[in-house]
């Protein structure tokens, strides 16, 4: 038999299961909360009119319509879908008093949010690969890169990382959740919800670091890989503006790869035990709000074949309103 109250299911064996989290957020920071939704907000609505204008270009310009940019079209929609999970409650949270999520869409936030991150990070790892092919295999390019290999190849990143994501959150919320629940995080991150857990969660946090190991050492490591086949090829260029030129199709990978993986390296490649609120909080702004605001600039609207395109959709649009 059982009895509901309030935010807990109270079982026949006086066992208390959570039905709900409070996060926490940043409710420490008091009055400055309205400063953080105004500068949060702001970030946001960049955020979603840089992707959406990425996503744009690339479909509407036929000169992007190369493997490079078609990789980096679908980033840009899954960064779009990634702060969209996350950043409309936190801005409502941050007005509001009662910071109530239940249980069941904790979950779902968990799964979204770590399945984009994760297709992601085999994304960013997929990107590399292109990198490598179009440098050190450029007559063999066309067929590694065919447009149904990129297909294939996107389509599996992103099974794979929604498949990864199902795995951590059957691991964190098969655990029994008694009468803690409150999360000192502004999402359903894993080691914020998982100390809640009032059982021992060694083996579930072992097999979580194993998955993270998986997507985020293994295509890290590629990546490296990849980097040192096409910096050997690069040497052998024989003029400085070729090399020039090859260095610029990477340096701008590499800035978002090293960004993206050292933060998300630092939060889940280690112990719960080891999660400091304050520190981890800032490091997860970094990673949840910033790579995202700051991904486009850096990868493509700093690109000249994306500011060329830019410009001519603009020029067509300006022209279709004359007309």
């Amino acid at each position: 038999m059982t009895t509901v109250l309030g935010s807990e299911v109270i079982l026949a064996e006086n066992v208390t299961m959570v039905t709900e989290f409070l996060l926490l957020g940043f409710s420490s920071l008091g009055e400055i909360q309205l400063a953080l939704f105004v500068v949060f907000l702001f970030l946001y609505l960049a955020i979603l009119s840089e992707n959406v204008t990425i996503i744009s270009v690339i479909r509407l310009d036929k000169s992007l319509h190369t493997p490079m940019y078609f990789f980096l079209g679908i980033l840009s929609t899954s960064e779009t879908f990634y702060t969209f999970v996350i950043l409309p409650k936190m801005l409502v949270n941050l007005l509001s008093v009662a910071r109530i999520i239940s249980f069941t869409c904790c979950a779902l936030q968990m799964f979204f949010f770590l399945g984009f991150a994760i297709t992601n990070c085999l994304l960013l790892g997929l990107m590399g690969y292109d990198r490598y092919a179009a440098i050190c295999h450029p007559l063999h390019y066309p067929i590694l890169m065919s447009w149904q290999v990129c297909g294939k190849l996107a389509a599996a990143c992103a099974i794979g990382g929604f498949l990864a994501s199902l795995t951590v959150v059957n691991l964190v919320f098969s655990l029994p959740f008694c009468s803690a629940n409150k999360v000192n995080h502004y999402f359903c991150d894993i080691s914020p919800v998982i100390r809640l857990a009032c059982t021992n969660t060694d083996v579930n946090e072992f097999l979580i670091f194993i998955c993270g190991v998986l997507v985020l050492v293994v295509p890290f490591l590629f990546i490296c890989v990849s980097y040192l086949c096409i910096l050997r090829t690069i040497l052998k260029i024989p003029s400085a503006e070729g090399r020039r030129k090859a260095f610029s199709t990477c340096a701008s990978h590499l800035t978002v790869v090293i960004v993206h993986y050292g933060c998300a390296s630092f939060i889940y490649l280690r112990p719960t035990a080891n999660y400091v609120s304050n520190k981890d909080r800032l490091v997860t702004v970094t990673y949840t709000i910033v790579t995202p605001l700051l991904n486009p600039v850096v990868y493509s609207l700093r690109n000249k074949d994306v500011q060329l395109a830019i410009r001519k959709v603009l020029g067509k649009k300006g022209s279709l309103k004359l007309n």
